[in-house]
C-alpha cells in the first residue's frame, strides 16, 4: 500500500511530528522487527540504491527498512526490555525493538527517511535525532517542538538526511529517567559517493553506564556520579564482542557517549587518525593521529586505522575504574595490613572467609567467589595466559590473516610466533638482543662523570 505524506501526517505535521491512530493508518505502518540476541548480528548489506559498506554494531544489529516511493521507512518501538549485561547478569531496562541500546539506523546522505515511533512505555516519550540537521518540528523535544508521544500512540518523523556522518538518537522527554534506563541508539549516515572515506570494516557502539545494586535488576535513575557498571552497548567485559579484522583491512571505529562523564578510549598496538566528529568529517589532511581519543558527554567520535599488525589488541576506556564491574565505592585499602590474626577469628564464625586486599586486588580476578544473584565480579575474564582482571569498558581488536570480508566470527586467541611472547627471566636470554656498536669517533665525544651526592665537582657544569 502506498502511503502519502498527507494521509500520514495531516495538519499535525505543520507544527510537529504527527500522531498516527486508527486501523486504516496502522495498517500502513511498516513492521517493527525485534531482537533478543545479545551477540553481534551480521551487517545489513544494501541490495538496492546507493552502495555502501554497512556497519556492524557491537552486541547489536541494524534496523531493517522498507521503501515507500522515495521514502525509506523505519519503525521503532519504545518499550521495556531485558538486556544481558554479561553472562550471569541481566538488567531490566527501557529500549527499542527488544534491546537497549536500540537497533542502529543506517541510511545514505540525501535519503528521505520516515521513522515511525510507537510508545509501549508506561509514560510519554519522544525521540531526538542527535546531530541531525532537520526541520525544527522533527527535532523531538517534548513540549518545545512537538507534543509528547503518549503510551500506546505512534508518531512519525520525516526529514531528509542533509549530511553523512555519525549520529545518535535518544529521548528528550523525562530524559534523566529514560536515558538512565537505557533508551538510546546509533544513527549512521553513509556518504552519497560510495568511494568517499570508504573502509572495509565499520564498527559502532554507544558508551553508557548504570547503577544497579548487587542482587537487583533495575538501574537507579537519579544517580549522577557513582555508577557501578560501565558498558558499551549495555554490555560489560567479558560480554562485549571482539572487533574482528582481517589483516590489511581499513577499519573504522565509531562511538557515542551518553553517560555523565567523559571517556578516553584507548587502543593498543596502533596509532589511528580521528576521522569524524559530531559535526562531520575531519578533512583527511587535517585528521590527527592519536592512540587515545577522549569522548565527552553527548559527543561522537570515529577513528580509522589499517589493521596491519596481527594479534589480540586491547581497546578500552582509560579511566581504570571504568574497566571494572559492580564497584563498591567505599572499599577500604588494606594493602600492607596483616589480616592473619583477624582472619582466623572470623573463620570461627564464617568458615569460608578469605582475607583479600592486603597485597592488592589481583586475587579477585583469579578467584571465583560467591556473589549475590545477578551480579558480576568486579574483575573478570580469562584469556590464554590467565585472568585478564578487567570488566566494564574493555574489549579486544582481533586482527587475523586471511579472514573473508564478511567474517566477524571470534577467531579465538592469537597464536604468537615463537619467541615473541614476554617470558620469565631464568638466566640466559632466549633471544639475545645485541645493540649496534657506536663508532669510536662518536663515543669519544661523551664526557661522563659520576659524582657522589652532596659533593660538587668542577665538571658539574659540563
Amino acid at each position: 500500500m502506498t502511503v502519502s505524506r498527507r494521509s500520514l501526517l495531516g495538519a499535525a505535521a505543520l507544527i510537529s511530528a504527527g500522531a498516527i491512530s486508527g486501523r486504516a493508518q496502522a495498517a500502513a505502518i511498516p513492521e517493527a522487527p525485534s531482537m533478543k540476541e545479545a551477540g553481534m548480528q551480521p551487517p545489513l548489506v544494501p541490495t538496492s540504491g546507493v552502495d555502501y559498506n554497512p556497519v556492524v554494531t557491537l552486541n547489536g544489529w541494524t534496523l531493517p527498512w522498507r521503501m515507500n516511493g522515495d521514502w525509506k521507512e523505519f519503525h521503532l518501538v519504545a518499550e521495556p526490555v531485558v538486556r544481558e549485561i554479561a553472562p550471569g547478569m541481566v538488567a531490566h531496562l527501557w529500549g527499542y525493538n527488544g534491546q537497549s541500546p536500540g537497533p542502529t539506523i543506517e541510511a545514505v546522505e540525501g535519503d528521505k527517511v520516515r521513522i515511525f515511533v510507537t510508545n509501549k512505555l508506561p509514560e510519554h516519550t519522544t525521540i531526538h535525532w542527535h546531530g541531525q540537521l532537520l526541520p525544527n518540528g522533527m527535532d523531538g523535544v517534548g513540549g518545545l517542538t512537538q507534543p509528547h508521544i503518549k503510551p500506546g500512540k505512534t508518531f512519525v518523523y520525516e526529514f531528509q538526511l542533509r549530511k553523512s556522518g555519525t549520529f545518535m538518537y535518544h529521548p528528550h522527554a523525562d530524559e534523566m529517567v529514560q536515558m538512565a534506563m537505557g533508551m538510546m541508539g546509533f544513527f549512521v549516515v553513509h556518504p552519497r559517493d560510495p568511494a568517499f572515506r570508504r573502509v572495509d570494516r565499520d564498527f559502532v557502539f554507544l558508551i553508557n553506564a548504570y547503577d544497579i545494586e548487587p542482587g537487583s535488576y533495575v538501574p537507579k535513575v537519579a544517580e549522577m556520579t557513582d555508577f557501578n557498571l560501565w558498558t558499551w552497548n549495555s554490555r560489560a567485559f567479558p560480554g562485549i564482542d571482539p572487533l574482528v579484522c582481517g589483516k590489511g583491512d581499513k577499519v573504522r571505529v565509531r562511538f557515542g557517549n551518553l553517560t555523565m562523564t567523559n571517556h578516553p578510549i584507548h587502543m593498543h598496538g596502533y596509532d589511528f587518525k580521528v576521522s569524524c566528529t559530531d559535526g562531520g568529517w575531519v578533512p583527511e589532511a587535517a585528521a590527527w593521529p592519536e592512540v587515545t581519543i577522549d569522548c565527552a558527554v553527548g559527543q561522537m567520535r570515529a577513528f580509522d586505522f589499517t589493521a596491519d599488525a596481527e594479534g589480540d589488541w586491547a581497546i578500552h576506556c582509560h579511566k581504570s575504574h571504568h574497566t571494572m564491574n559492580a564497584m563498591g565505592h567505599d572499599v577500604r585499602n588494606y594493602i600492607g595490613v596483616d589480616k592473619k590474626g583477624v582472619a582466623a577469628k572470623i573463620r570461627k564464625l564464617v568458615p569460608d572467609y578469605m582475607p583479600m586486599g592486603s597485597a592488592g586486588m589481583a586475587d579477585m580476578g583469579e578467584m571465583e567467589m560467591p556473589l549475590p544473584d545477578n551480579t558480576l565480579p568486579m574483575m573478570t575474564g580469562f584469556a590464554q595466559f590467565g585472568a585478564v582482571e578487567m570488566g566494564g569498558m574493555f574489549s579486544v581488536v582481533k586482527v587475523r590473516q586471511g579472514l573473508a570480508s564478511g567474517d566477524y566470527k571470534d577467531p579465538g586467541w592469537f597464536k604468537h610466533p615463537e619467541g615473541t611472547v614476554s617470558y620469565e627471566w631464568t638466566g640466559a636470554s632466549k633471544n639475545a638482543f645485541h645493540a649496534p656498536s657506536i663508532p669510536a669517533s662518536r663515543s669519544s665525544t661523551a664526557d661522563v662523570r659520576v659524582v657522589k651526592p652532596g659533593r660538587r665537582s668542577t665538571h658539574d657544569q659540563h
